[in-house]
């Protein structure tokens, strides 16, 4: 049976285990489990911070990370699902919901009432999980697209 809990930071090395896991199975470039779990210890030790972990008796079997930010159109954080997985052989078995459910409540219990998501435009499974569970984006006919830009901090 699996459970679903906050992590704390003492889990920091099996998050950490999990997202290279999730990197290095989609050929995305990952620092070390070493470096992430030291990152992971360090964001949970902050406020502005979560993880939940799902757990198949003793094996670790999905995570999510979530990230709280201010706003200014609202009085609560808006929330900011950085990372959720699952590992591939129980994928479709409900734990990604059951991971999704609980990060939404925590965010709630935050104060936040909005959780953003990333997702890529390819990645159609992905995108359906997220709009079974109530997540929307721009519909098809609009004439604009909501996109995500990345850069880096440094003048350029």
């Amino acid at each position: 049976m699996t459970q679903v809990r906050r992590a704390t930071p003492a889990d920091a090395g099996v998050l950490a285990r999990l997202l290279w896991d999730f990197n290095t199975e989609f050929d995305s470039e990952t620092d070390p489990a070493a470096v992430l779990a030291v990152r992971f210890e360090r964001l949970l030790d902050l406020a502005t911070a979560y993880a939940v972990l799902a757990e198949d008796d003793a094996d670790a079997v999905g995570f999510a990370l979530v990230t709280l930010r201010p706003a200014i159109w609202f009085d609560g954080p808006v929330a900011t699902l950085d990372e959720l997985y699952v590992v591939p052989r129980l994928r479709s078995a409900g734990i990604g919901t059951q991971v999704l459910d609980l990060a939404r409540a925590l965010a709630r219990e935050a104060g936040a009432p909005e959780m953003h998501i990333n997702v890529d435009e390819v990645d159609a499974d992905t995108r359906r999980f997220y709009e079974r569970h109530g997540f929307v984006t721009v519909e098809d006919g609009t004439d604009w697209r909501m996109l995500c830009y990345v850069g880096s901090t440094l003048a350029g």
